[in-house]
């Protein structure tokens, strides 16, 4: 077995690296930038609470070890994923398929694109000698050691460029499923690019075939928006209840472009989702939205970094955390003002119900401001259920669960109506639905 972090002291084994390097894609400077991703993880090793960013997440004593590469998907892993992957189909959307890390492309729906729309592996791309998208792609901030491991391990991904004023009508969907019955860890990143004057929807779900256990999901997500372009994207994590979530974004806006994206976190004994957003042009906008429901002694982390670089640009940062038994929320945000971004608009508020005494929420809302006219301002609050509510809903004979669950549902219900589609709500909704009548 290949252990790429070793248990007492989260360090990279020496020649872990060396060991699986010819499973990855990609040579000369490709494989140099993987070498020095893996380097600057090297240093530091898995993080832990003496780092301000992970205090409330420390992987050396969470997650302990990197388990090895997983196995290439065979036919029997592919059947187990087509069923999860069918079981939580999504109408009219097109589908892109990573099992255990590598693109599935008999899952996936990447023929007979529309006009202006280009997807291509990952893999196919480095393999390819491609050292553009390798640069952009693969990029890390190694100050970061789990975005660095990511860049440097990645087996495969999606690339997926939208030319210049190309609105899709149909929605992007990137499925990653863990299909392994071993214990083992998967590594991709994919990068979207959309020129001027563009329109995306993109999903993004994390599912757990039938059989899969105790896996680490390693994902990171590069997007570059132009001027006036729009994304609308949903992120939903289902992973199995023992499986590890590590997964970043790095999101770069263009002027008067707008991005809104809703994240929904159900699934995963430990998740972490790290999502940095810069406004690199003036004008425009961002809408994040998260919601974390979670129970037993599930961990899950959302650490939102917002850079607001330029003029006259906004932003709005909503968090909602439902946490029973004795599972942890963690949300983390930082707004940043730079000194040149005068006129900026920012507000960040995040909300947490405690559903049990042994529950708890970790708030952390930040404002780091250089420039003198700006409007922002940060709130966060924790509570548990309105008892006074709760008796009126069971005085006319609901039962507390139902009643429970019908003001959680409200709780919720602000961030799940930023979805702009339809359908994509209903989707959350119905996300939202399966914990709730687990819980009951």
């Amino acid at each position: 077995m290949n252990v790429v972090a070793k248990t007492e002291t989260g360090r990279a084994l020496g020649d872990a690296f060396a060991v699986v390097r010819d499973r990855l894609p990609g040579e000369g400077k490709i494989a140099d930038q993987r070498r020095q991703a893996f380097e600057a993880y090297e240093r530091s090793g898995l993080p832990h609470r003496r780092i301000e960013d992970w205090k409330y997440t420390d992987l050396r004593a969470l997650m302990r070890e990197v388990l090895p590469l997983a196995a290439s998907p065979d036919d029997a892993a592919l059947s187990r994923a087509r069923a999860v992957v069918q079981a939580r189909a999504i109408e009219g959307v097109r589908r892109l398929v990573l099992v255990d890390g590598a693109f599935a492309s008999d899952l996936s729906d990447w023929q007979d694109l529309e006009k202006g729309l280009s997807i291509n592996p990952l893999r196919l791309a480095l393999e390819a000698g491609d050292e553009i998208v390798a640069t952009q792609a693969l990029a890390s901030d190694i100050a970061n050691p789990m975005v660095a491991l990511n860049g440097a391990m990645a087996t495969d991904g999606v690339v997926i460029d939208v030319a210049d004023g190309t609105v899709l009508t149909q929605p992007l969907h990137i499925v990653h499923v863990a299909s392994g019955t071993a214990p083992a860890s998967t590594f991709t990143r994919s990068l979207l690019r959309l020129g001027r004057d563009a329109g995306v929807t993109l999903v993004e779900s994390y599912l757990a075939a039938d059989g899969a256990k105790a896996y680490q999901t390693h994902d990171g997500l590069v997007i570059a928006i132009g001027d006036n372009a729009r994304l609308d994207h949903v992120r939903l994590v289902e992973d199995s209840v023992d499986a590890f979530n590590i997964s970043s974004a790095t999101v770069s806006l263009g002027a008067h472009a707008h991005f809104n994206t809703f994240g929904l976190t159900s699934g995963g004994h430990v998740s972490r989702y790290q999502l940095t957003v810069t406004c690199s042009g003036e004008g425009s906008k961002v809408e994040t939205n998260g919601v974390n429901l979670i129970n037993g002694k599930q961990h899950a982390d959302t650490t939102l970094f917002m850079d607001h670089a330029v003029p006259h640009c906004t932003s709005r940062e909503i968090f909602r955390a439902v946490v029973d038994d004795r599972a942890h929320s963690v949300f983390q945000g930082r707004i940043v003002v730079r000194p040149d971004a005068q006129k900026t608009d920012a507000k960040m508020m995040t909300r947490a119900l405690l559903l049990s005494d042994d529950a708890e929420a970790d708030n952390k809302p930040e404002l780091e401001i250089f420039a003198d006219d700006v409007t922002c301002g940060h709130g966060a609050t924790t509570g548990a259920l309105d008892e006074s509510l709760l008796f009126y809903m069971r005085a006319r004979g609901l039962p507390e669960k139902e009643a429970q669950a019908l003001l959680i549902q409200a709780f919720v219900g602000e961030a799940i109506e930023s979805i702009a589609s339809d359908t994509l709500r209903e989707v959350a909704i119905a996300t939202a639905q399966r914990w709730l009548q687990a819980r009951a």
